[in-house]
């Protein structure tokens, strides 16, 4: 046993001896992108390094690390003019020469380009944002609507140069993710947006699984399945699955507590977002936690690389601190926003690249099938 000893004791010494040294870069920093004196990024790494030590009393299993992240605007941009989504309805009814809109439809796409730009949409824009869109792609399968997605996806972000709406991300928030991947953190989006573009456009920006992406609904049903409810109905070899025009959930404020508990069963002890509509996500996180909890909301307050407003910063700060919540200025937070080679232009050509003189399809007279 002693000559066992000495053999693993040399054996030790010579692997400690020709060992390879760590290069400063292998023990870079996690978060490049980020300026290191940020509060609120000290605020996160604290919190982090807490609960995954397992001699602290804030100790989280696994298990229980759940992190919640809305979309638009907390890790993706929302101000190319607008969200994506809206985006790629204006583009359905005023562009696309596949899809003939009633004068109703027309109407409601009218009004979305004529008001993004200055935001002043009505107060029950976003109900009725959904139930449009769910109206407009009704039919599509699943594998045409995420094409669909993907080829506005690949277009020149509006406002911005050496950007797509792909690669539309907040760098520093991917490195978010990331790190809390890292240190056992399963993470989930939360977004108001539709379930299936939320899916389309995340794949390469995050490794966030399919299963772990929750959003707006739209109902599908089987393509040869007609008025037969689906408890009745037997799905075949012939059929595939379609988008209908039945809006299920609008994905925003209390929705997004609902949806987490339905779909995800746990709650969570971090979480993400930047405007109201996540406010009822970020309270559920906090209160009445049985763990430690922590929950963010960015600040869109950088109008040089982006088309933030700093005049809001003080009055958000102020509101979203009062609640609890840590605040993430993009401006004085992050190092980038989309990388460094991506600059603002300053000008949009939204308005002019949505300009139409489109024929209701129900219009008297119309027989246009394009």
């Amino acid at each position: 046993m002693k000559k066992l000893t000495v053999c693993l004791t040399v054996l030790l010494m010579a692997v400690m001896m020709f060992a390879v040294p760590v290069t400063a870069e292998e023990t870079a920093p996690m978060f490049t992108e980020w300026n290191p004196d940020a509060p609120a990024l000290k605020a996160l790494t604290e919190y982090v390094e807490d609960v995954t030590d397992e001699a602290s009393p804030n100790h989280i299993p696994q298990t229980d690390r759940i992190a919640v992240f809305d979309m638009d605007g907390t890790l993706v941009g929302e101000l190319f003019p607008t969200y994506l989504e809206v985006i790629l309805l204006t583009n359905r009814i005023l562009k696309d020469p596949a899809y003939q809109p009633d004068a109703e439809m027309l109407e409601f796409g009218r009004m979305t380009r004529d008001h993004a730009l200055d935001k002043s949409f009505p107060p029950d824009y976003d109900y009725e944002f959904s139930y449009h869109q769910a109206k407009a792609f009704a039919g599509m399968t699943l594998t045409e609507y995420a094409d669909y997605i993907t080829r506005l996806l690949v277009r020149e972000a509006d406002g911005f140069e050496g950007m797509t709406y792909a690669s539309a991300y907040y760098l520093p928030m991917v490195e978010v993710v990331e790190y809390l991947q890292d240190h056992g953190f399963k993470c989930y989006v939360v977004s108001g947006t539709d379930r299936f573009i939320v899916r389309t456009f995340m794949e390469g920006v995050a490794d966030i699984p399919y299963e772990n992406i929750i959003g707006s609904d739209t109902a599908l049903a089987a393509r040869n399945q007609g008025d037969t409810d689906g408890i009745e109905y037997v799905f075949t070899g012939d059929d595939t699955l379609v988008r209908t025009d039945h809006l299920i959930i609008k994905d925003l404020k209390t929705n997004k507590v609902i949806q987490i508990a339905q779909e995800i069963g746990r709650q969570p002890v971090l979480s993400f977002g930047n405007s109201s509509g996540d406010a009822s996500m970020n309270n559920y996180t906090l209160l009445n936690n049985r763990y430690r909890s922590a929950a963010f909301m960015l600040v869109a307050d950088d109008d040089v690389r982006d088309y933030g407003n700093p005049a809001k910063h003080d009055e958000l700060t102020e509101k979203w601190q009062g609640m609890g919540y840590h605040v993430i200025s993009m401006r004085d937070d992050w190092k980038t926003i989309y990388g460094e080679n991506v600059k603002k232009t300053g000008v949009f050509h939204w308005l002019e690249d949505y300009a139409e003189d489109r024929i209701p399809a129900d219009a008297p007279g119309n027989d246009d099938k394009e």
